[in-house]
């Protein structure tokens, strides 16, 4: 059975009787004191990410977490009285995972934000999960290192949540994803049992890999109080190349040439002309680009050799057809072009609700399927706005309707169902980097298969055998 945001998911055997929302609340005070927010407000700001529509119900208590042992004392109460308990970072999420449900206590990590250590030799660094992105990147530039995963979001999401849904960003096509960089974590489990997981070494093989199986988990295996990344050392300056193409199709094309060139820019990213208004419009960065659609290139390769790639990168733009290429010489103007397309989803946001898709398709099937995308927003009559890390697949189109438009919001949820059918008919998957959450269940369930499934559910029993870790998100039954 899947559990809706209103039930109460099954106790264990030996658990106790149910509290009553005032009998959790003031279990919770006397445990905890002033790191439990009770008031209507408080406990409202945390009871939501950001996905559009995503079901989501006022939390009993908001436990605002500073150390691994609050998380675990609140587990564990939750444990013993069969209450479910919804883990949330800063509630950038787009897929619903962090929402809470009817009954349940949400803990905040957001002022778990401590950086703990950064090794410069053995180039690691240790954090808690209310660390910001770019933060982190900072922090590690002083030492002359990098943390590569950037995801748009990088100046408010969490590294916490970043693990959760096992974030990507502008890099990871050369680079990886958040996956590629956790080394290890300390996890609170269903319990209430603190544990540590994984390695701090180059290299280790020992038991499991239960730290890449806590990786993009939002939240339903355990929750992370700790982690511990891979860093790099910082990278020679990028090159920027642009490309104008009169189609999303025609754009898809360039991506392809790019990839049967054997290149692999450090970023290659789609943004189309809707979005670059609604950036224009809001921050007025005086951006002009007589165009549909932009793809935007970085090579970070040193010397000759990333000069080459950079005029290899235009002349693949050109043979799919752009209106105008460049590989720019203003620095300026290029990162003002990929701080637009950072900013692009909450621009975009400004113009109305938006139900955003993260499907990821092969590389060869991006031009398929952007076309695929343009013809079910016309034949659904909404305004699908396309970003996409397109050099990897995954692409990102926002379906925008009006305010009060019921009509409309039907309209784009057909639309955003039958986008996860085309990107599975061409072999894709229903999330890239935002996590299946609530609004991807039924698209997982056509993803896998029914022995699949039955292996998550197994996993997820046994790692929270109360079942009260983020019920009903990503499989439950």
């Amino acid at each position: 059975m899947t559990l809706t945001l209103t039930e109460t998911p099954a106790s264990g055997p030996s658990a106790a009787p149910r509290l009553t929302d005032a009998e959790v609340r003031e279990h919770l005070v006397q445990l905890l004191g002033a790191k439990v927010l009770t008031g209507d407000e408080a406990r409202s700001r945390y009871s939501h990410d950001e996905a559009e529509w995503a079901p989501y119900a006022v939390p009993d208590a908001v436990v605002r977490a500073v150390r691994t042992e609050d998380v675990a004392t609140t587990v564990r109460l939750c444990a013993e009285h069969g209450i479910p308990v919804v883990a949330r970072g800063a509630g950038t999420g787009l897929s619903g995972g962090a929402n809470a449900m009817a009954g349940c206590v949400v803990v905040a990590l957001d002022a778990m934000d401590r950086i703990l250590e950064i090794d410069p030799v053995e180039r690691f660094a240790v954090v808690e999960p209310g660390v910001v992105n770019d933060r982190l990147r900072a922090a590690s530039a002083e030492y002359g290192l990098w943390y590569p995963p950037d995801p748009a979001s990088a100046p408010w999401s969490t590294i916490g949540g970043n693990v959760a849904t096992n974030a990507g960003g502008v890099c990871c096509l050369k680079y990886g994803v958040t996956g590629d960089y956790v080394l290890g974590l300390e996890v609170v489990t269903g319990t209430g049992e603190i544990v540590r997981l994984g390695r701090r070494t180059a290299k280790g093989v020992a038991g499991y890999d239960l730290t890449s199986l806590m990786v993009g988990s939002e939240g339903t295996l355990g929750i992370v109080t700790q982690v511990t990344v891979r860093l790099r050392p910082a990278r020679a300056p990028e090159r920027t190349v642009v490309g104008f193409f009169s189609s999303t199709v025609a754009a898809g094309d360039a991506v392809v040439a790019v990839a049967r060139a054997g290149i692999v820019p450090s970023a290659l990213e789609l943004l189309d002309r809707h979005c670059l208004e609604a950036v224009n419009d809001w921050k007025n960065l005086g951006l002009e680009a007589d165009a549909a659609v932009i793809l935007l290139a970085r090579v970070d390769d040193a010397g000759a050799e990333g000069d080459a790639l950079a005029e290899q990168v235009q002349a693949c733009f050109d043979s799919a057809g752009s209106t105008f290429s460049a590989v720019s010489g203003d620095q300026q103007e290029a990162d003002a072009l990929f701080a637009a397309r950072r900013l692009a989803y909450p621009a975009v946001e400004r113009l109305g609700p938006v139900l955003t898709e993260d499907v990821c398709v092969p590389v060869v099937k991006v031009p398929e399927m952007l076309g695929r995308i343009d013809e079910i927003g016309r034949r659904h009559d909404v305004l699908i706005a396309n970003i996409a890390h397109a050099g990897d697949g995954n692409l990102h189109p926002l379906i925008i309707t009006k305010p009060g438009d019921d009509a409309a919001r039907d309209r784009a949820q057909l639309a955003f169902a039958e986008i996860i059918a085309a990107a599975l008919a061409v072999g894709g998957t229903v999330t890239g980097e935002h996590g299946v959450g609530l609004l991807k269940r039924d698209g997982l369930v056509a993803e896998i298969s029914p022995a699949v499934a039955d292996l998550h559910v197994a996993i997820r029993d046994a790692l929270d055998p109360h079942r009260i870790l983020n019920p009903g998100k990503v499989i439950d039954r």
